[in-house]
């Protein structure tokens, strides 16, 4: 980037990472999406099997469909879903704690997120949850398929566009609100997380700070390289367990060795009791390397699925030397008693559709701060995230408990849970409270400066 300051090409994102293919060990693999509430829709159902906690009212603001043009279509206009929460809310200048809806309908990020709910009574905050425009109810042009389907619709559809949606809604808020003089602290967690770091360089007159979890934004050409995902994940691996990692790399051979036999498809299937016949290796190897990424994605405490699979291979000893059987007795082990285990029929979901369409360090250092990029290191979008301090006010958290890197993917401002939260967690997240307080602070210092202080304190 030649200019110093932040050119608007880096926000639109009509063909993200997750498009992209990697190459592992000789094979191909498709980087999984980022989605937060998709890995816990997999590992841990129960958290988004719960209600929407109480006390949040639905709104929709009248959003327009342009943000940027002045076509006579660009004035077109459609409902767009925010909530809020306003039970300890302080009023006046009391903060505003606003998540980024990312791609998903937010109904899953209410139940799943705690951090901003969490933390209002300590912060006096107001909190809100605002969806990404077309997903859930917050859909233009009358209909999911009216919206994606015509290319001119789907021009819409991109993340320069939801910023700009945001900034409206948010604006909306503080004058509805009587709340002009409200610091703004934007929340988001993965791609969420990378709107929340954008929404703080494009709109710094609206958001004070931004808490980015598990956002990727390094994951880019020429910024990181492209094994960093795999190379993170082959590593959690292996520093389980030596010989289940060894397990797995001889098992890309023997798939590729049993698939090219001429029934080799029939014979995969039956081994690994598959839901439909496997068409060939390739599909086969396709779940395993989505399944070994998902749980390092997502791994965490208490349940630690890639400890429970590797325990699971060593177990199998009655296998002798077979990696296949001792990869399908893990399979078994990890995802419990089921008719079948791979290649299960699934409803193509919003994100699914939605999704494919939607020198950053110098822009980062040359921004106006105010951002903490917090990464689980177990998590394999960590590559691409911030893990060294750009500056005094634009902070890295990577955890790490002791030696030991730890932490999965938006951990942090999942809602936390007192009895299996390790203390590096608890700390975690009472370190990015302190900071967020000492923004807060210092605006309230700076309004005093000015006589547009209204006394105020926070606990």
């Amino acid at each position: 980037m030649n200019s110093s300051k932040a050119s608007p090409q880096w926000l639109l994102l009509a063909i993200f990472i997750s498009s992209a293919l990697y190459n592992v060990n000789g094979f191909w693999f498709k980087l999984p999406r980022t989605s937060l509430s998709r890995g816990l829709r997999e590992h841990y159902p129960r958290i988004l099997e719960q209600n929407i906690p109480d006390g949040f009212e639905t709104f929709f603001y009248n959003q327009t469909i342009d943000h940027f043009n002045y076509r006579p279509e660009s004035f077109t206009t459609f409902r767009q879903r925010y909530l809020i929460y306003s039970k300890h809310w302080g009023g006046g200048q009391a903060p505003i704690l606003a998540f980024m809806g990312a791609e998903e309908p937010i109904d899953d990020d209410l139940k799943a997120i705690g951090f901003l709910t969490e933390n209002s009574e300590r912060l006096k905050a107001l909190v809100v949850f605002m969806e990404h425009r077309y997903y859930g109810q917050s859909v233009p042009f009358g209909s999911r398929s009216e919206a994606l389907n015509n290319t001119n619709n789907r021009g819409y559809f991109n993340s320069a566009q939801a910023l700009a949606d945001y900034a409206e809604i948010l604006l909306h808020i503080k004058k509805t609100h009587d709340a002009t003089y409200s610091p703004v602290i934007v929340v988001g967690g993965s791609y969420g997380g990378e709107l929340a770091t954008w929404f703080r360089l494009k709109y710094p007159h609206i958001a004070l700070g931004a808490l980015a979890s598990s956002a990727p934004v390094l994951y880019y050409e020429d910024i990181t390289p492209h094994n960093a995902y795999y190379s993170i994940v082959t590593k959690n691996y292996r520093d389980t367990s030596e010989t289940c990692y060894q397990t797995i790399l001889k098992s890309w051979a023997e798939i590729q060795r049993v698939g090219e036999l001429p029934d080799g498809a029939s014979i995969l299937s039956r081994q690994f009791k598959t839901c439909t016949p496997l068409r060939n290796e390739n599909e086969l190897r396709d779940a395993l390397a989505g399944m070994y990424a998902s749980t390092s994605q997502y791994g965490r405490p208490p349940e630690n699925p890639i400890e429970k699979f590797c325990s699971a291979v060593d177990r199998a000893t009655a296998c002798g030397n077979d990696s296949l059987c001792k990869i399908a007795a893990a399979v078994f082990a990890q995802k419990g008693d089921r008719p079948c285990y791979i290649n299960k029929p699934k409803n193509r979901t919003e994100t699914d559709e939605g999704w494919p369409w939607q020198d950053i360090k110098l822009t980062l250092q040359r921004s106006t701060g105010n951002i903490i990029f917090s990464n689980g290191l177990r998590d394999p979008y960590s590559a691409g995230g911030v893990l060294k301090n750009i500056s005094d006010n634009i902070i890295a958290l990577p955890t790490v408990n002791g030696k030991f890197l730890t932490g999965s993917h938006c951990l942090d401002i999942v809602k936390s849970n007192k009895t299996s939260d390790p203390d590096w967690l608890v700390q975690q997240r009472k370190t990015e409270v302190e900071i967020i307080k000492g923004w807060i602070a210092k605006y309230y210092a700076d309004l005093k400066a000015i006589n547009k202080w209204i006394p105020f304190k926070l606990q």
